[in-house]
């Protein structure tokens, strides 16, 4: 594989720099600080609370889910109860809301879970759960701004809704340019191929069910 292959699959980090203590791809920083100062004009403080992720840390949080040390969620925020569930559908329920190791979008470090910290109040943590970005949440007034805003510095939200694989995550952005240069590189074969060589917990099911997990979680996205 080319460097960029291993950049787009959480295999390499040449392309990061630092921006607010995270690690974002190089290419995104002009655009990201023009957003940032945009959205400080409008009151809100832009606040990063993840930006690159490798794959071994996605593959920690992926098998500590699959073997229930963490709890996976629905789309309610309940908590899934997978002992009596197929290895296939533990592989489903867990892509809900946290990618395969090599397929997450923050491994491109064009992909940034974001929030407003100045809208959270005294003793109030940030959760990233949908309910905040909504009327009556913290941050309704910030993503409301975003909506009207994100487009005019090359980002937008590629899970906006729910499409029947990912969850909504209204606080996931993206930098549309940079993202779809990684993008291409995360293919089946690709994914096949590094699956099989590390280790990531449900590995046979994942494998066996590869094309239908790639069309419902890793491609059906919102198009920028």
């Amino acid at each position: 594989m080319n460097n960029i292959a291993l950049q787009a699959l959480g295999l390499d980090t040449s392309h990061l720099v630092e921006y607010q203590n995270k690690y974002v791809h190089k290419e995104v920083i002009k655009d990201l600080d023009a957003l940032s100062k945009a959205a400080k004009t409008a009151g809100f403080a832009f606040s990063i609370a993840s930006a690159h992720r490798d794959f071994q840390r996605q593959a920690m949080i992926w098998n500590a889910k699959f073997s229930g040390k963490r709890p996976i969620l629905d789309k309610n925020s309940a908590p899934v109860d997978i002992h009596h569930l197929s290895d296939e559908k533990i592989v489903e329920a867990i892509m809900l809301f946290s990618a395969l190791p090599g397929t997450s979008r923050h491994h491109f470090g064009s992909d940034l879970d974001v929030y407003a910290s100045n809208c959270l109040g005294a003793g109030e943590s940030l959760q990233l759960e949908p309910w905040e970005y909504q009327s009556g949440g913290p941050f309704y007034e910030f993503s409301c701004w975003f909506d009207a805003s994100l487009s005019q510095f090359g980002f937008f939200r590629p899970y906006d809704k729910y499409r029947g694989g990912v969850a909504a995550e209204p606080w996931h952005i993206s930098h549309l340019e940079t993202a779809y240069k990684l993008e291409q590189h995360v293919s089946l074969n690709t994914i096949q191929q590094v699956i099989s060589e590390q280790d990531v917990l449900g590995k046979e099911a994942i494998l066996a069910n590869l094309p239908k997990l790639y069309s419902q979680f890793i491609t059906n996205i919102a198009k920028g």
